[in-house]
């Protein structure tokens, strides 16, 4: 069974949504640079959800809206061992992969897909420590 990793919501504002979820849930952000996409991580709990922490338990993150970008939702990541077998597998489920895995610097492979709702959500094939 693949876990539900981290969560991600579109921001206009990169500021301005760091301010709210900080005020609004006490969320910890962090702000990363151009090299990350302008990204803004965001910690809701004192460590990721199983298997290593409280069950239920994920963090997340915002990334900045772009017009030239399908299916700018909020979404929840799904880990998977193989990214391209997963991408096969929800293809033949009638879901759409979003185009080609990408890599995330030290974070590992990362795509975005339909399921068969319409509903956007992503997969995360993490980077192996050591790796």
């Amino acid at each position: 069974m693949d876990p539900v990793v981290h969560f991600e919501m579109p921001y206009d504002d990169r500021e301005r949504i760091a301010r709210f979820y900080q005020e609004a849930f006490g969320w910890q952000l962090q702000m990363m640079g151009a090299e990350m996409g302008n990204y803004v991580l965001a910690t809701t709990a004192d460590q990721d959800g199983p298997p290593q922490g409280k069950r239920g338990a994920i963090n997340g993150g915002f990334f900045p809206r772009q017009a030239d970008m399908p299916g700018q939702h909020p979404s929840v990541v799904v880990a998977v061992q193989d990214i391209a077998a997963s991408s096969r597998k929800v293809k033949e489920a009638g879901g759409e992969v979003l185009g080609e895995p990408m890599e995330i610097p030290g974070v590992g492979l990362y795509v975005a897909f339909y399921d068969t709702e319409r509903n956007r959500l992503s997969m995360l094939q993490p980077k192996m420590a050591g790796a």
